[in-house]
């Protein structure tokens, strides 16, 4: 189990209401989530409330989470663990209503004390987000709680707008947290260490010594279950708005005033200002072939499983840099990288055919999957006679430090912090109608699907898209394995 060290928790006692909790989110992530942080001691009390449209009791949904345990968590240590955090356990079928709700809710305070907090998460469809906000108003439980709200935040402008205005109508912004999983991965938030706790890389994170941006995370699974959510949405919508986008905040973001949530807030709050608007033109949208035939799809769809766009960032230190993002389903390979291109030198005062640019040009690159890992990429001489440059690489694993297994899952790391009211991994109301204001272009004309293969990178013209540049995926080498002597 990992070590959670002390002072991360929340201060008081914490009545989970979780929306959705027979749900794929709350078996795969959540449930297992909060078993760890209630067994790891990091929360002075807990208990959990399910809330779903199934007809179970308290021993039923106690079932459900022993199945998600051990189908799902990462780390088997149940026995007495299991049994202390089965009695933390209660349920509310929808059916009961707001009465039932307020009913189990008081249950568990008064368990709790009077000091406790309460955190409600709705892993519910979009679509059932205001009824389960509405039910909450009406059993009394807006006071001394927060409220975590799933993707997607609306599916254009002005249903962004309608939402946050619905829900300011109940909650106020400072209890509302639109989570973002990319967000809360270890990884991310090591890019605001790399950039700000180092003086090597923060002077040269300009469009001076940047040539451009790749944000790529492309995907193997298919959809799933999800058929009927995917048709409605697509990719830029599930994706970009909502995790891209925000990886790009961090990445391209000005120095915040403090590494506290107003100010990380704010400075990402420019960055998404500093946006132009997402043309058509520098977008390529596809879809893979046999997407139409399956379950719940349009047998017409002209909905994407595959997005690659250019964006650009109109403000001092980003002018001129493009930024290029991708993600889709079926895809070669799953990853989830950012790949920084930086200016080859000037001039090269290398012999033709030393191998100097052949390779492209230098490149810092972030895997944001959980075991995190960065590399920097350069030239080098090739020992021997003459003057020959080959590709070398520093790389650096999560692995190497010895403290792999002290990481929080993303869902883990962003449920803590809900409880602490700390909204550094959130996204803004403003934030959020922002991008989508940037995308209303895309939105109105989007450009028509073109079909790609499984198992490919996407469209052949995604190659168009980038040029003069290429893709940094797939890799020319592959990430060097930890465990391999000699490596």
């Amino acid at each position: 189990m990992a070590k959670i060290p002390p002072g991360v928790g929340p201060k008081y006692p914490q009545a989970v209401v979780l929306f959705g909790a027979t749900g794929d989110l709350a078996r795969r992530k959540l449930l297992p989530g909060l078993f760890h942080l209630s067994s790891a001691g990091v929360i002075p009390g807990c208990r959990i409330i399910g809330v779903s449209l199934d007809d179970l009791d308290a021993d039923g949904f106690r079932t459900l989470a022993r199945g998600a345990l051990d189908q799902f968590a990462t780390r088997k240590n149940h026995g007495a663990a299991w049994d202390a955090f089965a009695e933390t356990l209660d349920y509310v079928p929808l059916a009961a209503g707001a009465s039932g709700l307020k009913a189990a809710v008081e249950r568990a305070e008064q368990e709790l004390g009077a000091n406790c907090r309460r955190l409600h998460y709705l892993s519910v469809p979009p679509n059932a987000a205001l009824s389960a906000v509405r039910l909450l108003d009406e059993a009394g439980l807006v006071e001394r709680s927060q409220i975590i709200m799933e993707k997607p935040f609306g599916t254009d402008l002005a249903s962004a707008v309608r939402l946050n205005t619905e829900l300011h109508e109940v909650f106020s912004e400072d209890q509302i947290f639109r989570i973002d999983h990319f967000l809360g991965k270890e990884p991310a938030q090591n890019i605001l260490a790399f950039r700000f706790a180092n003086g090597l890389f923060e002077p040269i994170w300009n469009r001076n010594f940047i040539d451009h941006v790749q944000i790529d995370v492309p995907e193997t699974l298919g959809l799933g279950s999800r058929a009927g959510f995917y048709e409605a949405t697509g990719a830029f919508r599930d994706m970009v708005v909502t995790h891209l986008f925000q990886i790009l905040a961090f990445m391209a973001m000005e120095p915040p005033t403090a590494l506290e949530p107003a100010p990380i807030s704010e400075e990402k709050n420019k960055v998404f200002r500093s946006m132009l608007p997402i043309e058509p033109k520098d977008v390529i949208r596809g879809q893979y072939t046999g997407y139409r035939a399956e379950e719940g799809v349009d047998p017409e769809s002209d909905t994407e499983t595959f997005i690659a766009l250019k964006c650009s960032i109109d403000n001092w230190r980003w002018a001129g840099v493009p930024f290029f993002l991708r993600t889709g389903k079926r895809l070669a390979e799953g990853q989830r990288i950012i790949s920084i291109a930086f200016r080859e030198p000037p001039k090269s005062m290398f012999p033709v055919g030393s191998g100097v640019g052949a390779q492209g040009p230098d490149h810092l690159t972030f895997d944001l999957a959980d075991a995190s890992k960065m590399s920097l990429s350069f030239y080098g001489k090739r020992p021997g006679p003459g003057m020959r440059l080959d590709k070398l690489s520093l790389q650096f694993a999560m692995h190497d430090t010895g403290l792999i297994g002290d990481v929080l899952e993303a869902y883990e790391r962003l449920i803590l912090d809900a409880m602490r009211g700390d909204h550094t991994l959130f996204t803004t109301a403003e934030g959020i109608e922002r991008l989508w204001e940037v995308s209303i272009p895309l939105l109105e004309a989007p450009p028509p699907v073109r079909l790609y293969p499984p198992g490919s990178w996407g469209p052949k013209s995604i190659h168009q898209l980038v040029a003069p540049h290429a893709w940094r995926l797939p890799f020319e080498r592959e990430w060097r394995d930890p465990n391999r002597a000699g490596s």
